[in-house]
């Protein structure tokens, strides 16, 4: 499982982990933000309107309302990026790397536009009737690259796993396991009973579903994060104060957190960024295709509106929970993750400068001559041996180590800092949190205590189940194009059975499968909008000119506002 780990990890290094994705994502959010004049501004005020429905007609064509497909592209985009994705970043790249979600965000509001107005234009209807699009229809239909399409659509389907379902379980089962005890594989099993009986009944069911859920799950989750960022008033100031201060120079050693330059910052903040809005990545399009519209760019107007929602409100107060709990750079107690741990071959301590910078470098460039190799000898579960182990990039504290639950006395054989061949050998001890255990320690920093749990592990609940049923969504659409409708049950049991098997496998595995299918996907999908620039244009000019006939009352503000 760890070699599998390090390949997964060589190529997220080389795709999606890179610096030249990174440009590639944010360098098409400028361009259009540019080119389009700042549509996310300008434009705010009108999507509002349009998903209250002021733009419809009776006759328009689609499966949908335009509140049911923000919703259900909302539910998911709203998962485990907002809450385990921010304090994934935040642990990786320090505060500054919420900067870089948010400046994702506001670029992404303009892509997420571009690529929904794309997108609807060139739906289609499937032999059952119900209407098919996303990225991939505007290839085939538009650029005449069935090739890219057919690269796409898989890419979607790889996907839907690594975005919707094993990433979104997978937060769930441990959240409902470090709360309440449950199970992780009993967790899988009720979830997997219930998403497949909602999936099974298509977009119908499944907008009527999140267009309860998201409301609510917003509501809880809003509340109880303002609750948190209260109680630490204090805080709040020097916590924006560093979101933007260490923006070009790195986050320094922190408490536990052994810091972070700015490269690291900038590509961790851009990347868990898109993981949450998912501008780019071609996913929203196809829920929105599905809308009833009969102007594309009136649907892209509404997809407008996701990013901001999703990562400028949503993730902006996870992000302030964190900085001001100051968890974030805290020890806590807790089960090490083999593939989240490294053991290094001399004594190390974070509260001596000179070490600190040792294993900054260390965790920066990687240095494999630091690794342990030999074996660890440990006396009733205590290490003897003269080392260090780092578990979630933090110097571990109170290590204590287990086989079958009992305290272990004898040797382990450590090869390049890892554990070989002992799978019964587990390490408890204290060291930094990342994902939704760090978010949920988070809210027990508040009124509410150790009931502040609860509101996260719920509220994580919701939001991966519905992120888990929207990307079923995208995944079933990416197959009619391949294959047809009637393979689509198919997919959806091996959808169900990698949710369940997620539940109770490797977090870091799963989160590094993610930012690979990520990539896969959004690639295709950002030079094909890219290429189609012009005729963005020329939709968006067709749509206003329609808009102020239908409502000749607002021309007189037109040269105001565009």
């Amino acid at each position: 499982m760890q070699k599998f780990a390090e390949f997964l990890q060589t190529i997220d290094n080389h795709i999606g982990g890179s610096q030249w994705f990174v440009y590639l994502l944010l360098g098409t959010g400028l361009f259009f933000t540019i080119y389009l004049k700042f549509p996310q501004i300008r434009y705010f005020k009108y999507a509002i309107q349009i998903v209250r429905g002021k733009f419809d007609r009776s006759g328009d064509k689609g499966d949908t309302s335009h509140f049911q497909a923000l919703t259900t592209a909302l539910s998911g985009t709203v998962g485990t990026g907002n809450i385990a994705g921010v304090a994934l970043a935040i642990h990786l790249g320090g505060p500054a790397a919420l900067f870089w979600m948010l400046i994702t965000a506001f670029l992404g509001m303009t892509t997420k536009f571009v690529e929904v107005t794309l997108s609807h234009k060139y739906r289609e209807t499937a032999s059952d009737g119900s209407i098919a699009g996303g990225p991939m229809y505007y290839m085939k239909n538009r650029l005449r690259l069935p090739w890219l399409a057919a690269i796409f659509a898989v890419a979607t389907i790889f996907s839907s796993f690594g975005t919707g379902s094993l990433p979104q379980i997978n937060s769930i089962s441990n959240a409902m396991f470090s709360t309440f005890g449950m199970n992780k594989v009993l967790t899988g099993a009720i979830l997997a009973l219930l998403l497949g009986f909602v999936i099974i009944g298509g977009i119908k069911r499944i907008s009527k579903v999140t267009a309860s859920l998201v409301p609510i799950m917003a509501l809880v989750y809003f509340l109880g994060a303002i609750t948190v960022i209260l109680y630490n008033y204090e805080n709040i100031i020097p916590s924006l104060i560093s979101i933007v201060s260490d923006v070009f120079t790195g986050t320094a050693a922190a408490g536990g957190f052994l810091g972070a330059g700015f490269a690291f910052a900038f590509n961790r903040g851009v990347n868990r960024g898109l993981f949450s809005n998912e501008a780019g990545q071609g996913s929203a399009p196809i829920a929105h295709a599905a809308a009833r519209a009969h102007e594309p760019v009136s649907e892209g107007l509404v997809a407008l509106l996701e990013p901001f929602i999703d990562t400028i409100i949503i993730c902006m107060l996870t992000g302030l929970t964190l900085l001001a709990s100051g968890v974030w750079k805290e020890k806590h107690q807790n089960q090490f993750q083999q593939t989240d741990m490294m053991i290094l071959q001399e004594s190390l301590s974070d509260r001596n400068d000179a070490d600190v910078e040792t294993l900054y470098h260390y965790l920066r460039d990687n240095n494999t001559d630091m690794v342990f190799n030999g074996e660890m000898m440990v006396q009733d579960g205590n290490i003897v041996t003269d080392l260090t182990v780092l578990h979630a990039r933090s110097v571990a504290e109170e290590v204590l180590v287990y086989e079958n639950k009992q305290l272990f006395t004898g040797s382990i054989p450590v090869v390049n800092g890892r554990i070989s061949g002992m799978p019964a050998i587990k390490l408890e001890g204290k060291s930094l949190l990342h994902s939704a255990p760090l978010t949920n320690e988070a809210f027990t920093r508040s009124w509410f205590g150790p009931w502040g749990r609860y509101i996260v592990t719920i509220g994580l609940l919701l939001f991966a189940f519905s992120t888990a049923i929207s990307w079923s969504y995208y995944g079933d659409r990416a197959v009619t194009y391949l294959w047809g409708v009637k393979y689509i049950v198919y997919y959806r049991i091996l959808y169900v059975l990698g949710f369940f098997l997620a539940s109770f496998a490797d977090t870091t595995i799963i989160w590094i499968f993610s930012g690979i299918t990520i990539a896969f996907m959004t690639i295709p999908n950002l030079l094909g909008i890219l290429s189609l620039s012009k005729e963005v244009k020329y939709e968006i000019n067709s749509f206003w000119n329609e808009w102020f006939l239908t409502f000749p009352d607002e021309r007189k503000n037109k040269k105001k506002s565009f």
